[in-house]
């Protein structure tokens, strides 16, 4: 009998080698696969794409210099964080009973304004139009800026 357990005993252990073989095989032929799916991806792309020079989502560069000209005007003026002039026009909603701007800064930054809310201290939007927004600033005078980035200063609109 006990020559019987010895020999199921060596039975098991092929047995165990023969499924560690296969595996082995069979893991072989699953990195073969992914080899040639990865060489045929790479060869369809051609490589990796160059990296556009700029981020196209962070807004104009432009926006982010210390000072900004005034349009109809010599002027300059040192701009805040909140400055009109760190700002784009992206985007304008209006419904029949609320009108909303949006503006998005250098960094991607999107503020959204109702009327008659402020940017920034003493500068308030009070006004939209098809293509631009008005805002107020405290000394009287106005600014508007359309989707092209230009800002105009005018005492009147």
């Amino acid at each position: 009998m006990s020559v019987s357990s010895s020999n199921l005993f060596a039975d098991n252990h092929d047995t165990e080698q023969d499924i560690i073989d296969q595996a082995k095989e069979i893991n072989k032929e699953v990195k073969k696969r992914q080899a040639e799916t990865q060489a045929n991806i790479n060869s369809e792309i051609g490589g990796e794409e160059p990296l556009p020079l700029n981020d196209p989502f962070a807004g104009d560069s432009s926006l982010g210099s210390g000072t900004a000209m005034i349009s109809g005007g010599d002027q300059t003026e040192e701009r805040s964080e909140m400055s009109l002039y760190n700002f784009k026009l992206v985007g304008i909603i209006e419904g029949s009973y609320e009108v909303y701007t949006s503006l998005v800064d250098s960094s991607g930054e999107v503020v959204t304004l109702q009327l008659h809310e402020e940017l920034s201290e003493g500068v308030k939007l009070v006004d939209v139009r098809l293509n631009e927004a008005i805002f107020e600033k405290e000394d009287g005078t106005y600014m508007i800026i359309n989707f092209n980035n230009q800002i105009k200063e005018t005492d009147e609109y």
